[in-house]
């Protein structure tokens, strides 16, 4: 898979790309990522990129000329599945959108800033709108490193294990069954016996009620979605 990000601060975005999943993936050749500053495009000796809104109001707003330029310029190396544009008034990213974007081979992250990008550009180039939630941030980078996180560990090979994946909270509409590991008691405190007893069909069992019971306890809006 390969990511094409565009960004007006590149280096805030950097720092997760060179650690943990993320790093791994692309050391195995698993995944590519490439950032693409926004001011190289700019107008000027100043490199301008925003402008203020038509029809006043508070807030400049991206132009569409810099973000033109360095679309169509990947645009002429490459097909591209999905050009996802990172704001807070899209869809909620969840883990089907995830699964879905894992298995696309070449991907361009717009990232917001100020009050966002001239309306054309999402009219003309966007192709999937996406929120990490309602609230807003200074920019999208955050927002598209959390989408890049959520994808790039879904595409084989870059967990340790192949099934981890399968097991998360969100892959069924319900949230992942309390996990436990050595000591076996602390404080009085007990493992399920259950997950002692070396009967996996009992185990998976447990798992699926207890995953069913946290999900409607926690979030029951979920099991409304089956």
């Amino acid at each position: 898979m390969r990511v094409d990000i565009i960004t007006v601060e590149p280096d805030l975005i950097k720092s997760p790309f060179q650690n943990s999943m993320m790093k791994r993936a692309i050391d195995k050749g698993l995944a590519e990522v490439h950032f693409h500053n926004l001011r190289e495009f700019g107008f000027g000796n100043y490199r301008q990129i925003d402008d203020y809104q038509f029809g006043g109001g508070a807030g400049m707003v991206l132009m569409i000329e810099p973000i033109a330029k360095c679309i169509e310029g990947l645009l002429a190396e490459r097909k591209y599945d999905e050009i996802i544009y990172m704001t807070p008034d899209a869809p909620t990213l969840n883990q089907a959108t995830a699964n879905t974007l894992s298995l696309k081979e070449n991907i361009i992250i717009l990232t917001g800033h100020y009050k966002g990008v001239d309306q054309r550009v999402r009219d003309k180039y966007i192709t999937k709108e996406i929120s990490i939630g309602d609230y807003v941030l200074t920019g999208g980078e955050l927002a598209a490193a959390v989408l890049c996180d959520a994808v790039i560990r879904l595409i084989p090979g870059v967990l340790g294990d192949e099934t981890s994946a399968l097991t998360d909270s969100f892959q069924d509409n319900l949230l992942s069954p309390p996990v436990y590991t050595r000591p076996s008691e602390y404080e009085g405190m007990k493992v399920p016996e259950v997950l002692l007893s070396g009967n996996f069909p009992k185990i998976e069992e447990w798992r699926s009620e207890k995953a069913y019971e946290r999900t409607k306890a926690i979030r029951p809006d979920l099991l409304d979605e089956e």
